[in-house]
């Protein structure tokens, strides 16, 4: 377990530091920055921690499964953004709420970092017994911002073509996915299995699928009798606003 929670924790922070190569330089020093703070101000709390305690959350199924809950909205909007960004490569105009969902999905850095960082704070705290609790704190809160701005620049020169950067954070959130499974629920379920059919239910669900496709291409054959006026924003605009 705890192995599989580490791997989790490096693939987590490699996405995050390969999201920021598709930001611009002042982005990208700003959420390292932020994360510099919140790891140097975090020490307080992580002092108080155990590693007793740390073992008891791991084996806390209900907080485990809350934790999957997050771990899953989190890589929806990450690989929405990686779909988002080959659609825009590939069309030439796209409408407007396309676009503000494209830059919204770009800003948003992930929140999954910060347990990350936190963790890797109350290591160093263990590791280095003896030694001044804000010092360390701050220490790493260094290298947190040096590596965070530094691992950006260097995954852009080490892979500048942003197509090959979209698959690799791809395949990153898909692993993340994975040992989020095996580290999260642990071979438990939310829900217990039953030997019996509900017709009923099982009904129920089919027509609320069929009344959504109905719904569904109703709303399509209506939308191509509509004239659409997109808004241009072709790859020689994408590319100011975008860093490839």
């Amino acid at each position: 377990m705890e192995t599989a929670v580490t791997v989790l924790m490096i693939l987590i922070a490699l996405s995050f530091i390969l999201k920021q190569s598709f930001n611009k330089p002042y982005a990208v020093i700003a959420a390292a920055a932020v994360l510099a703070m919140f790891t140097g101000f975090s020490w307080p709390i992580a002092i108080e921690q155990s590693k007793s305690q740390i073992s008891e959350w791991l084996a806390n199924s209900s907080l485990m499964l809350d934790v999957a809950v997050i771990m899953s909205v989190e890589l929806f909007l990450q690989m929405s953004f990686c779909l988002m960004s080959v659609n825009i490569s590939a069309e030439g105009e796209l409408p407007k709420w396309k676009i503000a969902v494209y830059k919204t999905l770009r800003w948003f850095p992930g929140i999954l970092i910060f347990p990350v960082l936190f963790s890797a704070l109350v290591f160093a705290v263990f590791a280095l017994p003896g030694n001044d609790f804000r010092l360390i704190s701050w220490s790493l809160a260094g290298i947190v911002l040096i590596s965070v701005v530094s691992g950006a620049w260097l995954f852009r020169k080490l892979v500048p073509e942003k197509d090959l950067r979209l698959e690799l954070l791809f395949i990153l959130n898909a692993l993340i996915a994975i040992f989020g499974i095996i580290a999260t629920v642990n071979g438990q379920t939310a829900v217990e299995g039953i030997s019996e059919v509900d017709w009923k239910a099982s009904a129920g669900i089919a027509g609320i699928v069929l009344a959504g496709a109905a719904i569904g291409l109703v709303c399509y054959l209506v939308r191509l009798r509509i004239p659409r006026r997109p808004q241009r924003y072709g790859p020689a605009t994408l590319a100011q606003d975008t860093t490839t």
